[in-house]
């Protein structure tokens, strides 16, 4: 498996199973080669999926996550086990894209984050919940996250 000094990966370049709640996720991370650069990486989720914790029935999600990283960078396939992990959990809205951001900031220790969880509709009112770090860095070039709000059909 591949290694980085004090990291192990367990889950890239071999089989690993879906982790049953996202609590038992393990979000690994990979050295960043360039920790002074001043880069964004987006992570992107367009067909996100959770369960209402009061139905039980499906809620589906637009994610978009930008980070400034530091020393480590989100390992891809742990990342989608991780966000897979909340298909039978439920969760509102705004609990799981916190969730999401908190696990990203435990792991990665980035020095800016943003999250923006674009919700379909629950009852006809579509959701949308956004975090932040704090500010963006003075000089980060950012883009926009460019998903467009719901329209009904």
């Amino acid at each position: 498996m591949p290694e980085t000094p004090g990291h192990r990966l367990t889950q890239l370049g071999q089989h690993a199973a879906v982790p049953a709640t996202p609590a038992e996720a393990v979000l690994e991370t990979i050295a960043n080669a360039d920790p002074e650069a001043f880069f964004v990486v987006r992570l992107t989720c367009p067909e996100f999926t959770t369960l209402c914790p009061v139905t039980g029935q499906p809620d589906f999600a637009h994610l978009v996550i930008d980070y400034l990283p530091h020393q480590r960078l989100v390992e891809s396939k742990s990342f989608k086990l991780f966000l897979h992990s909340f298909r039978d959990v439920g969760g509102f809205h705004e609990s799981t894209t916190l969730a999401i951001a908190a696990k990203i900031r435990a792991a990665a220790e980035p020095r800016w984050l943003r999250i923006g969880g674009y919700w379909f509709p629950r009852g006809g009112i579509p959701i949308d919940v956004f975090y932040q770090t704090g500010a963006p860095p003075a000089g980060l070039w950012l883009p926009e996250q460019a998903v467009p709000p719901y329209r009904g059909r």
